[in-house]
């Protein structure tokens, strides 16, 4: 075998061992399968898999002649961890608001044990007027305590119990948390694919496929640049801003920042990965 024909070989297999950690990384940021990221720092697996792809992409030889079969799934990725991102935020503005109700619900809820612990006047009418915001159990729970005649039955310190512990509940948002903070790991990978890949896309020409082209009337040459120029339209990032915009300049920094303001302070350094490109604007 001639020497270029060996090239030619290594450079298909490593075509092929491309694709097929770009269909990895995809499977493990897609939320319907069954293995996902689940802390960003420490999953090297992850890390290799994007290293391994953006490495290609900014060091492949003759950008020109750049694989096409590459460059659609290493954009189709970018796409979709965008559009994963832009959904886990929508589920973190979801569960900021739920928190809230929670902290407010709490806040009624400690109000009407006070008044039915003190017997207050209105303490009935109030519990009655919260049967549309508590649980049966709960508005069960209180008229125990409002009717008991002493506290020191078992029944009453166990209502007691019951309600400090829901409204304790109410307070922490624990499960909440918890799904904020699987949230938070799964969308700083996502960051890390947009940022990281998507820049070194913007460093590769769009690869021009041939399309198949069966005219008679027109010469061949003029539709095949026709089509050409429209396959290029479509794909560039240059003419095509919108995908960029998304993962650079709103979702990916802002939403991020955004998480961070609502429980934890993240090391931004090693949540958004800086790109090569554009001077980081």
């Amino acid at each position: 075998m001639s020497k270029s024909g060996i090239v030619n070989v290594r450079m298909v297999i490593t075509e092929e061992k491309i694709l097929c950690n770009i269909d990895k990384i995809q499977k493990l940021i897609n939320p319907k399968s069954k293995k996902q990221i689940v802390q960003l720092e420490d999953d090297s697996y992850f890390k290799d898999l994007t290293e391994s792809v953006k490495t290609y992409l900014i060091e492949y030889p003759k950008k020109k002649n750049f694989p096409a079969s590459v460059y659609k799934a290493a954009y189709g990725l970018v796409e979709f961890a965008t559009n994963q991102f832009e959904e886990n935020t929508k589920k973190i503005e979801e569960l900021i608001r739920q928190r809230e109700q929670n902290i407010a619900l709490a806040g009624q809820l400690k109000e009407l044990l006070e008044a039915t612990e003190g017997k207050e006047k209105d303490w009935k009418d109030r519990v009655k007027k919260a049967e549309d915001i508590f649980s049966e159990d709960i508005i069960e729970t209180l008229t125990i305590i409002g009717k008991a005649k002493g506290k020191t039955s078992e029944n009453y310190q166990d209502a007691i119990k019951l309600l400090n512990a829901r409204i304790n509940n109410l307070e922490t948002n624990l499960h909440i948390e918890i799904d904020m903070e699987r949230i938070e790991d799964r969308s700083k990978a996502l960051s890390y694919i947009g940022i990281e890949i998507a820049d070194a896309l913007k460093s590769i020409p769009t690869p021009i496929e041939e399309p198949e082209v069966n005219i008679v009337a027109e010469p061949k040459q003029a539709v095949v640049e026709e089509q050409q120029q429209q396959y290029v339209q479509a794909t560039t990032f240059e003419v095509k801003p919108s995908l960029w915009q998304r993962i650079k300049s709103s979702k990916f920094v802002k939403a991020i920042k955004a998480i961070t303001r609502i429980r934890i302070v993240l090391d931004y350094s090693d949540a958004l990965p800086e790109g090569r490109g554009e001077n980081n604007q």
